[in-house]
């Protein structure tokens, strides 16, 4: 009887704790990080890029090899391409952050797409460091638009180049748009998104920041990681095959 006793005590607590519990899963924190835990990948993966990236601008400044074709003499120094090339850092983000909120799957896509680009970029750059030689001696106008070419020049070295990110990821960010069903209804958005890709993608020779050699192969890799992410669905079947594999083997405690 008096084991029982202690039983019956004991069975309120225990009750207790598991309210407790239930409350703490359900509360605000913990729904907030369970919803966006997807952000994960893209924070790790950040660091990652921007530190591989720094040490790369600070290490090559010497013995690379010149990128050059014969057509890049051909095209002329337009300064006011520089806005939109700095565009380019709000047409990224503002992509990403909308199809991280808006559709889980548009965001991996682009993910995969993205950062797998960037990583190639980034060995490129290791294994066969590599800059230009395009830049003006001295700027032919003096203007708002050759004060900002100057301070990008400034705080950009012209090394780590090939394939340029700048059009890379432009594509890429335009593809998703372009593949979102959300966004299929909305006409100016995709047309806006064509524009600014295409003017982003011609200021990176218009303000000599990249070869055209730069850009025809970041249109190469484009295609073939579009095959890869869009046509194949590879790396979405992926993490399709690892969530459901998660979900049949849940973590027991």
């Amino acid at each position: 009887m008096e084991k029982i006793a202690k039983n019956y005590q004991k069975a309120p607590r225990q009750q207790a704790a598991s309210r407790q519990k239930l409350l703490l899963n359900n509360s605000l924190p913990v729904q907030f990080i369970q919803k966006y835990r997807h952000a994960v990948p893209l924070i790790i993966y950040g660091i990652i890029y921007l530190s591989w990236f720094g040490h790369l601008e600070r290490t090559v400044t010497s013995h690379y090899r010149v990128i050059h074709v014969a057509f890049d003499d051909y095209i002329p120094f337009c300064e006011v391409f520089v806005i939109p090339y700095l565009l380019w850092f709000a047409y990224v983000a503002v992509v990403i952050v909308y199809f991280f909120f808006r559709n889980k799957e548009d965001y991996f896509r682009t993910c995969a797409f993205l950062f797998t680009g960037m990583t190639i970029f980034l060995l490129v750059s290791t294994l066969w460091p590599n800059g230009h030689h395009l830049r003006p001696y001295t700027m032919p106008r003096d203007n708002i638009f050759t004060d900002l070419v100057a301070a990008l020049y400034r705080a950009d070295t012209p090394t780590n180049l090939w394939p340029s990110i700048h059009v890379y990821n432009s594509l890429g960010c335009h593809i998703a748009v372009m593949k979102s069903q959300r966004l299929k209804k909305y006409r100016s958005i995709r047309i806006g998104s064509f524009l600014l890709c295409t003017s982003i993608i011609m200021s990176t020779v218009f303000i000599k920041q990249h070869s055209l050699f730069d850009v025809m192969t970041a249109f190469i890799m484009a295609a073939v990681m579009y095959g890869l992410v869009y046509r194949s669905d590879v790396l979405l079947n992926f993490y399709h095959s690892s969530q459901s594999r998660r979900k049949r083997n849940p973590k027991i405690g």
